[in-house]
Order: C-alpha cells, then structure tokens, then sequence
C-alpha cells in the first residue's frame, strides 16, 4: 500500500499488476529477472526495476523530487530521518503481531483469533511507540504529512479493525490517515 500511495501523492500515472503470491508468481523465471529477491512490490520505471518499499520510496522521492512534485517525506533532514526510522520500525519489528495480524485483516473484515502474548507484548510496544510519536498532538507524525503516517496508520488499523483494544487519539490518528486521498485510492482500488 505504501508504494501506492507514494505513487498517488507524486501524481504519477502507474499501472498495478497483480502478482499471485500463493501461486507462487514471485518465484518465476520472468518475475525473478525483475526482481531477484522476489519480493513485491516492484516497481518498474523505464528500463529499471526496484523492489522493498522503502527502497522504491526513497528512488521516487528523488527521482520526482519536491517541489515539482509533492513529498514524500519531511524537508528537514531530522525530521526525514525520524521519519524513516518509524517506517524501517514498523517494517522490521513487530513480527508476532504482523504475523497474526497480517494486512489482509485490515481489509477482508475477518475476525482473526485472539492475539498470543507475543503479539499482545508487539501491541503494546507499538501503542507505547505511536502514543509518545504523536505526543505532540499534531494531526501528522513530522508535522506535514508524510509516508510515515500512512504506514503508522496501517500498522494500527491491524488492531483496530479487528477490534483489539487502542487507545481513542491513536483510534482518531489511524481513521483521519484513512482519508488521505493515496489511501482512500487504495482502499476503492480493492474492491
């Protein structure tokens, strides 16, 4: 979702081509040529292509750099830099929770079981994190809006949605991220 949103906020036309992972489609010859590491997404721009997230945000940010087109991330370069550690956070830790809560639950509706006390010790640690990165009671993370934002509100909505216990302003962050429009983009693009 990120790298659609990304693509969405610089005002980029792209194209989304829907890869089956349970078929097994990122572990195919022609897919493997364009992304040896066979992850998605992938990002193919001109003769070039790029995978893992963060690494395709940062090649747009610069590829389309403000102010010709929108940011992706903060101007000041502390700010950036918290910015990326947030998003490198939430992509590296928090494994029994994204494993029991993965995206799917945010936007099938399912109910998925309780979480185990690993998953409930990573809810924890990321409301304890998101509480005191939003402590200033700004509307974003790093004042303007940011990547960052968009993946802090995707993280809490793995608990949200599902209905697991979080607290109200984090509740109030996660559904005002919602509305960006690259996120509301999204969420119609899926149905």
């Amino acid at each position: 979702m990120s790298v659609y949103v990304a693509l969405v906020e610089k005002g980029l036309d792209f194209e989304v081509r829907l890869v089956d992972l349970e078929q097994g489609d990122q572990r195919t010859a022609p897919y493997l040529c364009r992304s040896p590491i066979g992850k998605v997404p992938v990002l193919a721009h001109l003769d070039f292509y790029l995978s893992e997230s963060s690494a395709i945000a940062e090649y747009l940010e610069q590829a389309f750099p403000p102010p010709a087109y929108a940011a992706l991330y903060p101007a000041d370069l502390r700010p950036r830099a918290q910015a990326r550690q947030t998003q490198a956070w939430l992509r590296s830790d928090l494994a029994a929770l994204r494993s029991e809560r993965p995206t799917d639950v945010v936007f099938d509706g399912r109910q998925p079981p309780p979480l185990s006390d690993a998953a409930q010790a990573d809810a924890a640690r990321l409301i304890r994190v998101a509480t005191a990165l939003l402590s200033h009671g700004g509307e974003h993370l790093f004042g303007a809006w940011s990547l960052a934002d968009t993946d802090l509100a995707l993280m809490l909505n793995r608990l949200i949605q599902p209905g697991d216990e979080v607290p109200e302003p984090l509740r109030a962050y996660a559904a005002a991220q919602w509305e960006h429009p690259g996120i509301r983009r999204w969420r119609a693009s899926r149905g």
